[in-house]
């Protein structure tokens, strides 16, 4: 029985997650039209996380860059979901534009569209972000929910992690068989 399920909803699940990131890569726009909505994007998110959140905006003010990326998720028995967005250094204005892909079990169903949002302590975690991307296996948890519970949040490894849903500013983060790399609209 259970193969039979997973001979459905494998397919499913790729199809959902070949339109879902066939919408975030924007294959239908220039490359400079999808820079420009992936700057557009990291703006807005900006300014929410800024809304929401006092000590973010104070981390920002102190971080040497940060990240931002939208994501679409979606899970049928698997999870799986995509996004892209650019990595920015403070100091030179530097942008590079990046892509990220999650993957993992789920025992729900569902779609989701959210934020992230990576702000980057010194110059060697930013780097190492932009330059090697990064592949999580963990997860990190600390619910703050839409009010000001996330008072405490510092930089931890030199990396703070923000992510923004419909229902608010959640630092719950479950970044197991995530990958980030760079992006082909940096050519």
């Amino acid at each position: 029985m259970l193969k039979r399920r997973n001979l459905i909803v494998l397919p499913l699940l790729a199809a959902n997650l070949l339109l879902a990131s066939s919408a975030s890569a924007g294959i239908f726009e220039s490359k400079e039209e999808q820079r420009a909505q992936v700057d557009a994007d990291e703006k807005a998110t900006l300014k929410r996380l800024f809304e929401e959140s006092d000590q973010a905006k104070r981390l920002y003010d102190s971080a040497y860059g940060y990240a931002t990326f939208d994501v679409i998720k979606v899970s049928l028995g698997l999870t799986g979901g995509g996004g892209q967005g650019v990595a920015v250094n403070k100091a030179t204005g530097a942008r590079t534009y990046m892509r990220m892909g999650t993957g993992g079990l789920n025992f729900g169903a569902g779609g989701q569209l959210y934020q992230l949002v990576f702000l980057f302590e010194d110059s060697a975690s930013f780097e190492i972000f932009v330059s090697e991307g990064w592949e999580a296996g963990a997860s990190a948890n600390a619910v703050a929910g839409s009010l000001g519970a996330n008072a405490g949040t510092t930089f931890i490894n030199g990396v703070a992690v923000y992510q923004i849903t419909e229902a608010g500013l959640m630092l719950q983060l479950d970044i197991s068989g995530t990958k980030y790399w760079q992006s082909k609209l940096n050519r």
